[in-house]
C-alpha cells in the first residue's frame, strides 16, 4: 500500500481545505518519519519556503534519506536556484506569449502565471506550464516573464500555499485532487510484488519494438519473479516516481518523450532500460560510425555529407562507387535510407534527405541475403537472428510496398550456432555504449563481419526473437531488471 503524506509548515496553511489524516506539520514529520519501512510513502512538501537549511529544505532532505518519494526533491530545489537552467525545453516561448497576450498588450514588459502540478488557468500556456513542471517537479510554481527584445523566463519560483487567494485555492485543490488520484492513489495490490516496473508502450505505434504477445510475456515473466509490470503511456510522465524501474518498449528518439522518460527515471535514481546515454549514442548513426571507427571495429566504408558542400556530394561516388547508400542520422526500421545508382539519383535523394538533416551518411553498398542481429544484454549475448531482405527489395523493411512496410523472413538460432566472429564483434560494438539491452546489426561477407548499426531498444517480438529461447527470453530480461532493482535498493552499483 502506498501512503501519501502532505507536509505543511503551519496547520493554518491547510485551513481552507478539509481536514485529512494525510496532512502533517513539518515539525511532526521531521521529528518522526511518517509510515514504516514496509510501507511505500510519497511526500508532498507544501512548506512555505524551500530555502537552504530551512524547514522545507529539511523535509525534502530527510524524506529522501528515509527512502520516501518526495516532491519537490532536493535536486529540484537546488535546480530552481540555477537561473542557467531556465532556457531548457522552453520551446517557441516568444510565439506562445505573443499569441497569449491580448490585443493592445504590446507594451507589457513583465507578468507571471501560477502553475499547479503542471496545470495553469491559461490554456494557451498549458504546454509551457507542463514543460516547466517536467523540468522542475514542484507542487506550486510561479513562472515570471520579461521582455526586452523577445520574451523570456525571468524567474521560476516556488509559491507558498498560504499566499493563495480564494480562486487560486480552488484551482490548487482541483489540481491536487487530480494529481493525487493519478499519481499516488492508483488502486493496485502492491504488496503481492517486491518491485513495480513501468513499461513505456504506445498501443498505436505502427512498428513497435515489441508486439502485443511479447508485451504480455514480459508482464507474465515479471510476475513470476515478483515484479508487477505496469504498461504506461506518454501521458503518464508524472507517475514515474511511483515505480522502481522503467523499461522502454517504444521506439526511442532523443527529441521525443521517450528520452524525457529515460532522463527523468535516471534523475529519480530508478533502474532504466533504455538509459538516456544509450538512447543518445544509438539513435544517431553519425555518432555510432565515429565510435566504431575510433575503436577500430569493422564497418562499411562511410563518409559524412554536409548540406552546403556540393563539391563533396559530386566526389563521393568516386570514392565509394555506385550503388551507394544514403542515410539520415536518426532513421529507424530502414526509414530515411536510400540506395542510389547514378549521379542524378544521388542529387535527387540527397536533396530530399537534406530537408530533414544538415548531415547525411554516405555508405558503400554491401549486399547480403540477410543481416545478423545479435541481442546483447549487460555485455552478454541474448539471442541471434537472421533477418532476410524483403522480397524484391534490398532492405529488410520495404516502406514503399503499397503504402505499408513489409519485411522479409527471419531465422532465430541458438547464440552458440551463430558465427563466433559475428558474436564477438557484436559484443565489442556495445562495449563503449553501455550495459543495457541492444540489438547489433551486422553483415558477413566472405567470412568477414562488419557492424551496420547498434540499436538501443531492439525488437523483441513474440514469434521472432523468441523463436529459440521462448518464454525464457522474457525471463532473462526481467531477471536482469530484478537484479538491478535489488542492487539499487541495497545501494550497490549494478
Amino acid at each position: 500500500m502506498t501512503r501519501l503524506v502532505i507536509v505543511v509548515e503551519k496547520a493554518s496553511d491547510w485551513s481552507a481545505y478539509y481536514p485529512s489524516a494525510d496532512v502533517v506539520s513539518a515539525l511532526d514529520y521531521l521529528r518522526e518519519p511518517a509510515g514504516t519501512q514496509e510501507e511505500r510513502t510519497h511526500v508532498l512538501n507544501l512548506c512555505r519556503s524551500y530555502k537552504y537549511l530551512g524547514a522545507g529544505y529539511y523535509v525534502s532532505l530527510l524524506a529522501e534519506a528515509r527512502g520516501h518519494k518526495v516532491m519537490p526533491s532536493v535536486r529540484t530545489i537546488n535546480d530552481l536556484g540555477r537561473r542557467s537552467l531556465y532556457g531548457l525545453d522552453i520551446e517557441d516561448l516568444n510565439q506562445k506569449l505573443t499569441r497569449f497576450l491580448p490585443a493592445g498588450g504590446r507594451d507589457t514588459t513583465d507578468f507571471g502565471i501560477l502553475v499547479y502540478f503542471g496545470e495553469t488557468a491559461y490554456p494557451a500556456l498549458q504546454d509551457l506550464a507542463r514543460q516547466v513542471f517536467e523540468m522542475f517537479p514542484c507542487p506550486l510554481l510561479r513562472i515570471e516573464f520579461e521582455r526586452e527584445r523577445v520574451w523570456q523566463v525571468s524567474a521560476i519560483k516556488p509559491v507558498g500555499l498560504h499566499t493563495l487567494d480564494d480562486a487560486q485555492e480552488d484551482a490548487f485543490a482541483g489540481a491536487l485532487d487530480s494529481f493525487s488520484r493519478k499519481l499516488w492513489r492508483k488502486p493496485r495490490a502492491r504488496r503481492r510484488y517486491r518491485y513495480d516496473l513501468a513499461m513505456l508502450v504506445d498501443p498505436n505505434e505502427a512498428m513497435p519494438p515489441s508486439n502485443k504477445r511479447a508485451l504480455k510475456s514480459f508482464i507474465a515473466a515479471g510476475k513470476e519473479l515478483g515484479i508487477e509490470v505496469d504498461p504506461i503511456g506518454k501521458n503518464d510522465y508524472q507517475r514515474l516516481a511511483e515505480y522502481d524501474g522503467l523499461f522502454i518498449r517504444e521506439t526511442t528518439a532523443s527529441d521525443n518523450h521517450t528520452y524525457r522518460f529515460a532522463h527523468r527515471a535516471e534523475k529519480e535514481s530508478m533502474v532504466v532500460i533504455d538509459d538516456p546515454t544509450s538512447i543518445l549514442r544509438c539513435t544517431n548513426k553519425i555518432f555510432l560510425n565515429d565510435l566504431m571507427v575510433s575503436r577500430k571495429l569493422a564497418v562499411p566504408r562511410t563518409e559524412i555529407l554536409y548540406r552546403d558542400d556540393a563539391k563533396s556530394l559530386r566526389e563521393i561516388a568516386g570514392r565509394l562507387g555506385y550503388p551507394l547508400v544514403l542515410k539520415i542520422p536518426d532513421g529507424s526500421f530502414s526509414r530515411g535510407v536510400v540506395k542510389v545508382e547514378s549521379e542524378e539519383a544521388l542529387e535527387k535523394a540527397a536533396g530530399g534527405l537534406f530537408q530533414h538533416s544538415a548531415l547525411l551518411l554516405a555508405q558503400e553498398f554491401v549486399y547480403t541475403e540477410f543481416d545478423w542481429r545479435i541481442g546483447v544484454l549487460n555485455h552478454e549475448p541474448l539471442y541471434a537472428c537472421k533477418y532476410y531482405m524483403s522480397r524484391g527489395h534490398w532492405q529488410i523493411y520495404n516502406h514503399g510496398a503499397k503504402g505499408t512496410a513489409k519485411s522479409g523472413g527471419f531465422e532465430t538460432i541458438p547464440v552458440r550456432d551463430a558465427p563466433n566472429e559475428v558474436v564477438k564483434l557484436a559484443l565489442k560494438a556495445t562495449q563503449p555504449i553501455g550495459d543495457g539491452l541492444y540489438g547489433v546489426d551486422l553483415k558477413q561477407v566472405d567470412g568477414k563481419a562488419v557492424v551496420i548499426e547498434v540499436n538501443d531498444n531492439p525488437s523483441i517480438d513474440a514469434g521472432v526473437e523468441d523463436g529459440y529461447l521462448g518464454e525464457d527470453l522474457y525471463r532473462r530480461v526481467m531477471q536482469e531488471l530484478l537484479r538491478r532493482m535489488e542492487r539499487k535498493r541495497l545501494g550497490i552499483a549494478h
